[in-house]
């Protein structure tokens, strides 16, 4: 009852208003009680940034830190809590932007099976042992062209095979903070990911869904410098060089394939080139940019070279990027990972992204839209959530959310 009422005020309060860019007292930090290197990272922040002390969350998650955290411990420990405060007429209407710290858990795990679902799920592996032999039948019979029943059959197996999956609790893990973006809705389904509301929203905003940036890394001081980084570009405005690693795949005109994102990185270079003065060069082929050949990095983004970091880059303060690959954010806080996520915090990034665990190609936000984002002058977090697809699944965000690159943004973007 409680968190109808105050969500009423918020919608009642953010209909009658446009919404601006985040503001330091929309930011609410969490951090690890147990572990002073978490509460030292909060309070900097704070202090850095001229957010107010009270923003800060500080929840008892344990002296041991953990990468992954239970679905149980999960909604005890970090989601009940922090709906708590959100919902109390202080906070209530006021907070945009959750800043998890290092020392927070970036996993969670999946919920496991429903209990009160075992009847249909047996009903559901009837049906669908039935249809796989019936393709077995199909593909045996030489004799009959059965190319379109097939596909037919194989369509009704996969729609069987997600509601056995949804029941049994496969693909219901997910990162924190992708959950946490949702922990102001009543109730929604633990299954594989559920719309971005966020995305594209202006001049209003989305009353339940929040967004959620993350300090962390392989060291605490790590986590520390992506702060100091970020002031210095901004203080200093960001200079370098834009590399792009695009890979010669065609565009087929088909939503979030490889030659649909192989054409976004594309047209980033093209945008960049026509409405920047920043300069571009591009590695268009299956090759990666070699170590060492790229120094003065600014921006990057390109793919795919699955958990195998190529130590090309020589990041200025203020780097922006990631690279378009599965399970590159696994081990953000092991220092020797070959991962793209903690070997470019390790080598110096100021932001990216990556998920914890497959999210599927159509999970990233398209290099293009993330990037013009920026160079409109929205800060990072803004960028990240009016472009990723989806929350509830397996995306994180590295980085200071009031991040912003370019403060006065390019008219032509």
């Amino acid at each position: 009852m409680k968190l109808r009422m105050v969500t009423a005020v918020c919608l009642i309060c953010l209909t009658t208003k446009s919404v601006y860019a985040l503001k330091p007292n929309q930011i609410m930090v969490i951090a690890n009680k147990d572990s002073a290197e978490s509460m030292n990272i909060a309070e900097y922040y704070c202090a850095k940034r001229n957010v107010p002390a009270q923003n800060i969350i500080a929840l008892p998650l344990g002296k041991n830190l953990t990468d992954t955290i239970t679905r149980e411990d999960y909604e005890k420990k970090l989601a009940e809590p922090i709906r708590k405060k959100l919902l109390t007429f202080q906070f209530a209407c006021e907070i945009r932007c959750l800043l998890t710290t290092y020392g927070v858990a970036f996993k969670v795990a999946g919920r496991g099976p429903l209990k009160d679902r075992q009847e249909k799920l047996k009903k559901l592996q009837k049906l669908a042992k039935s249809e796989e032999n019936k393709i077995k039948m199909l593909e045996n019979n030489s004799l009959i062209n059965s190319t379109e029943q097939k596909k037919s059959l194989k369509r009704k197996l996969t729609i069987l095979q997600s509601s056995i999956d949804a029941i049994t609790g496969k693909q219901t893990s997910a990162s924190v903070d992708s959950e946490l973006s949702m922990v102001l809705f009543d109730s929604y389904e633990l299954y594989r990911w559920k719309p971005n509301n966020l995305r594209y929203k202006s001049p209003h905003w989305d009353y339940k869904s929040l967004m959620v940036s993350r300090l962390d890394g392989p060291t605490p001081e790590i986590a520390r410098k992506l702060i100091d980084k970020a002031l210095a570009a901004e203080k200093s405005g960001l200079k370098g060089t834009v590399y792009i690693d695009s890979r010669g795949i065609p565009d087929d005109n088909i939503p979030y394939s490889s030659g649909c994102f192989d054409q976004s990185l594309r047209k980033l270079a093209v945008m960049i080139k026509t409405n920047t003065t920043m300069p571009v060069i591009e590695e268009n082929t299956n090759s990666l940019f070699a170590p060492g050949k790229c120094p003065s990095t600014a921006l990057y983004c390109g793919w795919y070279s699955l958990k195998k970091y190529v130590d090309a880059f020589e990041y200025v303060d203020g780097a922006v990027g990631y690279h378009i690959a599965s399970w590159e954010a696994i081990d953000i806080r092991d220092p020797n990972s070959t991962q793209w996520c903690p070997a470019m915090l390790g080598d110096g990034i100021t932001a990216t992204l990556g998920a914890v665990a497959e999210p599927y190609l159509h999970a990233f936000p398209k290099p293009d839209e993330f990037f013009a984002e920026l160079f409109t002058g929205r800060p990072l977090v803004e960028a990240f959530y009016r472009t990723k697809p989806f929350n509830s699944w397996q995306l994180m965000l590295l980085g200071d959310p009031l991040y912003t690159p370019f403060k006065k943004p390019n008219s032509n973007f």
